[in-house]
């Protein structure tokens, strides 16, 4: 499959909740634009993922934050000239993007159409030199306003949100509620803390929730938590439905056929390497928890249906 020509820019419009503004794409955030973080406060301004609505530094920007390393959540970045931050276990991949294409495990066919499609779409910088790594808790103050980054890995290793305070809005990046569910396909994805991060957001007292794509802002802890338990639901059905498939012995490279995450028609460069590392995720969850078994190297089946 050939990659995606370039969309026109898909503009903006500015939400305001509290002290907090929200660029939303005009497409709703749909890949692979996303919504914008704007954080004002009384001695200076933070922006969170310049997406690629952005055509410009819209607020004077005095620092901005990346939630992770995945192109759409740097691609308008290069429109700012504030210093640039991000978590240290995702500095590498926002840094460079022969980095950040590595860590997708793409064959080298796919890596070919995939590098095509990234500078075509996002005409993204080989690398930066600019960007500093900084942990879970790290503050950003900004006079009447506080910005701490809340560490919420498993879509990648730095994946990380935003609590402001004392507005209650917590960003929650691509723990983005879709009915899609989580994604956790890069080779530094991990299920087990996407699913600990799942219960950190659960835990989170905020009055605004905010993501990175087309759910957008959710107003209220109730609807949010209601809305993450069904998130969460999604990721654990995908490991009831492998178990279900283990009902004979299966290869990775069957289970990949079969699909855990993308619909049969999805045909995308990338699907086969998010299928692969994804079954390979669940099988160790699931090996470990002694629901399944490889039974010879390269072959795994339902525990409970080997005969002992």
């Amino acid at each position: 499959m050939t990659a995606e020509r370039r969309r026109p820019p898909a503009g903006f419009r500015e939400e305001i909740f509290g002290g907090v503004s929200v660029l939303m794409a005009d497409n709703g955030g749909v890949v692979p634009y996303g919504n914008s973080v704007v954080v004002r406060g009384s001695s200076g301004t933070l922006v969170i993922d310049p997406s690629l609505a952005l055509d410009r530094d819209p607020v004077g920007a005095d620092a901005v934050l990346v939630s992770h390393a995945h192109e759409d959540h740097i691609a308008g970045l290069k429109h700012f000239r504030a210093p640039t931050f991000t978590h240290s276990l995702d500095v590498a991949a926002v840094s460079s993007l022969e980095v950040m294409l590595t860590q997708y495990g793409l064959d080298p066919a796919a890596r070919a159409d995939i590098e095509a499609y990234m500078a075509d779409q996002f005409d993204l910088p080989p690398t930066r030199d600019d960007v500093r790594g900084i942990g879970d808790g790290h503050r950003f103050d900004l006079g009447d306003r506080i910005a701490t980054v809340i560490h919420l890995p498993g879509h990648t290793p730095g994946h990380s949100g935003v609590l402001v305070e004392p507005d209650g809005f917590f960003y929650v990046a691509d723990i983005d509620l879709t009915s899609f569910g989580p994604m956790y396909g890069d080779l530094g994805s991990s299920v087990d803390d996407f699913l600990t991060s799942i219960a950190i957001a659960d835990s989170v007292d905020a009055r605004w929730f905010g993501t990175f794509h087309q759910k957008g802002v959710i107003d209220g802890r109730p609807d949010f938590r209601r809305r993450l338990a069904a998130y969460r639901e999604k990721l654990l059905s995908r490991e009831e439905r492998l178990i279900a498939f283990l009902d004979e012995p299966r290869t990775i490279a069957d289970i990949v056929a079969h699909r855990l995450v993308y619909r049969p028609h999805v045909e995308a460069p990338y699907v086969g390497a998010v299928e692969r590392r994804t079954a390979e995720l669940h099988l160790e969850r699931l090996m470990r928890a002694d629901a399944v078994t490889e039974i010879e190297p390269g072959v795994y089946r339902q525990l409970s249906l080997i005969h002992i």
